[in-house]
């Protein structure tokens, strides 16, 4: 009988490509964007004038786009290329513990999207008042605000149905890296050399054991065993 985990399990991802590989573009990925949002944010810092949006401009009664603010969220972009970086690096070098808090942000990033889709279900009217928060000169605004409200939710909930599946079809892929990392970190090969009187058991363990033969020492300690 194979457990439901073994069952939806596959070293494959999109395009064909291995889980490893699939796992190290998503995080190069992610660390692109956060690195460009995190550039953007320390420019709106060094020059406030330029970048600072007012309430009136915000069409709202808050100002969000303060020092305070911006300071946290570059501190947020910060925190997140450190944790691609560390899956970039977890994937490509076998170590399936640097994988982890990338796997627990994918599912936090999920828990958060699907309360977004459950608080639209809940309280519908939440998108007129968000469209009536959105500046005068907003493309197609008054447009999108002329739809009914189920319509409306229908079409955010499509949408945010389709980043969910999106978003989970990736979790799962970094699942299974995490998987065939863990099956391979730690793997030993055992050379039994056995000779006249005794035997010699020669262990190798290294993270990539079962993707590079083993180093030439190795060979050297068998020849020199076997010519006692």
């Amino acid at each position: 009988m194979m457990s439901p985990w073994d069952r939806w399990y596959s070293a494959s991802c999109c395009l064909c490509c291995h889980v490893r590989t699939g796992t190290i573009i998503l995080g190069v990925w992610y660390m692109l964007i956060n690195a460009v949002v995190l550039l953007i944010l320390l420019t709106a810092l060094s020059d406030p004038e330029q970048y600072h949006l007012t309430s009136a401009e915000l069409a709202n009664d808050l100002d969000v786009m303060d020092d305070a603010n911006m300071c946290i969220a570059s501190a947020i972009s910060l925190l997140m290329i450190l944790i691609c970086g560390m899956a970039t690096y977890g994937a490509y070098k076998l170590r399936a513990a640097w994988i982890i808090p990338f796997f627990c942000y994918q599912i936090f990033d999920f828990a958060l999207n699907t309360l977004v889709a459950v608080s639209i279900v809940v309280y519908p009217n939440t998108i007129q008042d968000y469209l009536q928060q959105l500046p005068e000169n907003f493309p197609y605004r008054e447009e999108v605000a002329a739809l009914s409200n189920v319509c409306l939710v229908l079409i955010v909930l499509l949408f945010i149905g389709c980043i969910l599946a999106f978003k989970a079809y990736l979790i799962a892929c970094v699942w299974n890296c995490y998987r065939y990392v863990s099956g391979h970190s730690g793997s030993e090969i055992l050379l039994y050399v056995t000779t006249n009187d005794t035997t010699v058991i020669v262990t190798y363990c290294e993270d990539t054991a079962l993707l590079t033969p083993p180093p030439a020492w190795v060979y050297v300690l068998c020849y020199m065993c076997c010519r006692q």
